[in-house]
């Protein structure tokens, strides 16, 4: 499989600990997939230690554009920033480090503070397990019922995985292909349709009764 198919994330989520002077910062890590699943999963450590009063954090989703990272009430830069540079570091996407901080009655000072969030986010990242993850699109098949044995066979044919399916009024079929595979995989459905070669299939090719839509991740 290509490499462009695939992204390092975390396998579950895992804690780490460390303590400077007193002060002693909890780190956590995990794998999440959206923003609301990152909001979800702060509410939760933040639930957890409730006394604490700082509860800083970074993530990275999927999308490079995906990202956000917060000191809360931290001096500006010393918390989210270090935090998020580990994720970065170990390039990893689809992953969130929360490190939450009990004062221990001495000052630890900006640079005191960076290390010690960086040295948390690091601890809670090496006691996980990074794993590789395949980028994958999810192709909908959706075909009148007159379609379906055509349709099972064309699957077969490619060797295509369904991943879900859904029978009402008429057939829905999802299959999820690499990202870097997804024209190259519709081409070839088209393809098998209609008896035709690849090459003379284009993104305008239709098929009577059915309909290929595109989903998400």
């Amino acid at each position: 499989m290509a490499d462009r198919d695939t992204y390092r994330t975390l396998q579950q989520t895992s804690e780490g600990i460390f303590k400077d002077r007193g002060s002693k910062f909890f780190g956590y890590a995990k794998t999440i997939e959206s923003e609301t699943q990152a909001n979800t999963f702060l509410q939760e450590i933040k639930e957890q230690h409730h006394k604490a009063r700082h509860h800083c954090y970074a993530y990275q989703l999927l999308d490079a554009n995906q990202f956000r990272y917060n000191d809360d009430g931290e001096p500006s830069g010393t918390a989210g920033k270090p935090i998020y540079n580990q994720i970065l570091s170990a390039e990893l996407k689809d992953v969130m480090v929360i490190v939450v901080r009990y004062f221990g009655g001495t000052k630890l000072g900006t640079s005191g503070l960076i290390n010690a969030y960086k040295q948390a986010a690091i601890e809670a990242i090496n006691a996980n397990n990074i794993i590789l993850k395949t980028i994958e699109k999810e192709i909908e098949l959706h075909f009148d019922y007159a379609l379906m044995g055509k349709t099972m066979e064309v699957l077969k044919v490619l060797d295509l995985n369904i991943s879900r399916k859904r029978f009402e009024n008429d057939g829905r079929i999802w299959i999820k292909v690499p990202e870097s595979e997804l024209h190259e995989s519709i081409t070839a459905i088209k393809a098998r349709f209609l008896g035709r070669a690849d090459e003379d299939i284009n993104d305008d090719t239709e098929i009577e009764g059915l309909n290929i839509l595109l989903g998400g991740k």
